[in-house]
C-alpha cells in the first residue's frame, strides 16, 4: 500500500521542499533531542510501511514526520557548525578552525 515510502519525501525528493516545511516546527518536535526525534521518526516510517493505518491517521503520520524529518536535519546541521577542523602545521603545531560546511 504504501511500498513507495522509500523514494517519497522522507528521502529528500525535490517537490518535498515545500510540503509542510513552511510550517514551524511544532513545540514538542522542537524541544527533542536528535536521538528522540530520530525514533519516532523511524516509529512512524515503520508505521507507515506496514500500511496497516487508516488513511487520515497515515496523512496525518506522514505530516509529523516531515517535521520530525526537518527538526533532525536542523539538529544536525547544527552539531557541523561545532566541529572544528584539526589540524597540525609544518612546525607541529596543533590548531582548530570551523569547518567549511558549504
Amino acid at each position: 500500500m504504501l511500498a513507495g515510502l522509500h523514494s517519497g519525501p522522507f528521502f529528500g525528493e525535490e517537490w518535498n521542499k515545500d510540503f509542510v516545511m513552511a510550517d514551524s516546527i511544532p513545540a514538542d518536535i522542537a524541544a527533542m533531542s536528535f536521538e528522540e526525534a530520530l525514533a519516532e521518526l523511524e516509529t512512524i516510517v515503520r508505521g507507515l510501511e506496514g500500511g496497516q493505518s487508516k488513511l487520515d491517521d497515515a496523512i496525518s503520520a506522514y505530516e509529523r514526520g516531515a517535521f520530525l524529518k526537518k527538526h533532525c536535519e536542523a539538529k544536525l546541521k547544527e552539531a557541523k557548525a561545532k566541529v572544528d577542523k584539526i589540524s597540525l602545521d609544518a612546525a607541529g603545531q596543533v590548531s582548530a578552525e570551523p569547518v567549511d560546511m558549504e
